[in-house]
């Protein structure tokens, strides 16, 4: 590991405690120990790119899921027991057969039965999509041992309220937002990740929107102008905006989402499951009822996978959001129309085989 201070090329019993043993200071993550085998100059690089080299800001959702991409990608079913239970079983099959012993023979035989079993599970996708570290458990896992450290959070991102249980399901905040009569719109976003990066970037103030996280909090606003809804494109945020156009029946309500059929099955875009948050029978025959889907997208929604707004590089992201947000309130921005030049505005295409922060 490269120490990030000093730069020396630290081994193991070099960076006792997480000090350098050449210039004493201390780092915040060792890949050895780090659950997501992060190091302080891995962070700082992916910051570096999702800013597009500091000019625009970064949510701790969207640092998450740039860290996390490249394990999204593998199984991680069986990773750490599997190769020892290969290796048991072939000692204790091959025991049996010199000893000979039936026992050992036959526990050595299941064994191997489990071990390949798994590997074909492996192969066939089971376990992909699930982060080895979630978003309630990012902030513990990297940002906390970060701000012990350097008190502070790594330079460009923006902290975010702690997330409350199901952000689709959560109640308004007693804090929520004051109504403004003057509000060109309201932008509902269940993700806090993405209010926080949106609200760095100014982008209520600029086009008149109130940015609300809950559906209730969006029609205790009784807003005059339209409601924008912003979502992952996962079977939660397809129902949401069905939601807000029944509580809005007289009002303007705008999908700006992600489409799911842009994003299922693009290789660039790498999905994620959360299967504790997969939709229930109800919420699946009212996905099968709009009639939008075909049978593998019903499908895969069924299951709980979906593609975040945090997985979206945050200039696109504004860039999308701006141009929504412009047409919908026509109060058009000069200085967002020249978004696209930032740079790492689109993810890494198939051919390169990289991933953001390799």
């Amino acid at each position: 590991m490269i120490c990030p201070h000093c730069e020396h090329n630290l081994l193991r019993k070099e960076r006792p405690g997480n000090r350098c043993a050449y210039c004493k200071r201390l780092y915040a993550l060792d890949p050895k120990t780090n659950t997501l085998g992060l190091s302080d100059l891995r962070v700082r690089r992916v910051m570096s790119e999702l800013s597009a080299g500091g000019h625009v800001a970064v949510s701790p959702g969207q640092l998450w899921y740039a860290l996390s991409r490249r394990s999204l990608r593998t199984s991680r079913l069986g990773a750490a027991w599997n190769p020892l239970l290969a290796f048991g079983g072939a000692a204790l099959l091959l025991a049996g057969v010199l000893v000979p012993f039936v026992p050992a023979f036959l526990t050595g035989a299941v064994f191997l039965l489990v071990s390949l079993t798994v590997v074909v599970a492996r192969k066939a996708g089971v376990g992909r999509g699930v982060p080895p570290v979630d978003r309630d458990a990012f902030r513990s896992a990297v940002l906390v041992p970060w701000l012990r450290v350097y008190g502070e959070l790594p330079p460009g991102l923006v902290d975010e309220p702690v997330r409350e249980r199901d952000p689709y399901g959560a109640p308004p905040s007693p804090h929520g937002p004051a109504p403004d009569v003057r509000a060109a719109g309201v932008l509902l976003c269940p993700d806090p990740s993405v209010l926080a990066f949106l609200t760095a970037e100014g982008v209520a103030g600029h086009y008149g929107l109130v940015l609300v996280r809950t559906l209730d909090e969006a029609v205790g606003l009784a807003p005059r102008g339209p409601v924008i809804v912003l979502h992952d494109a996962d079977a939660h945020g397809v129902l949401l905006v069905r939601r807000a156009r029944d509580a809005f029946p007289s009002t303007r309500v705008v999908d700006a989402g992600l489409p799911v059929g842009k994003v299922h099955g693009l290789a660039q875009a790498v999905p994620v499951r959360d299967r504790r948050r997969g939709p229930d029978a109800a919420a699946r025959r009212e996905l099968a009822a709009l009639g939008e889907f075909g049978e593998a997208e019903l499908k895969w929604l069924g299951r709980g996978w979906g593609f975040p707004l945090v997985g979206l590089p945050p200039a696109r992201l504004l860039e999308v959001v701006a141009r929504c947000a412009a047409r919908t309130t026509r109060r058009p921005d000069p200085a967002r129309a020249g978004a696209a030049g930032l740079g790492f505005l689109t993810w890494p295409s198939p051919g390169t085989g990289r991933e953001p922060g390799q």
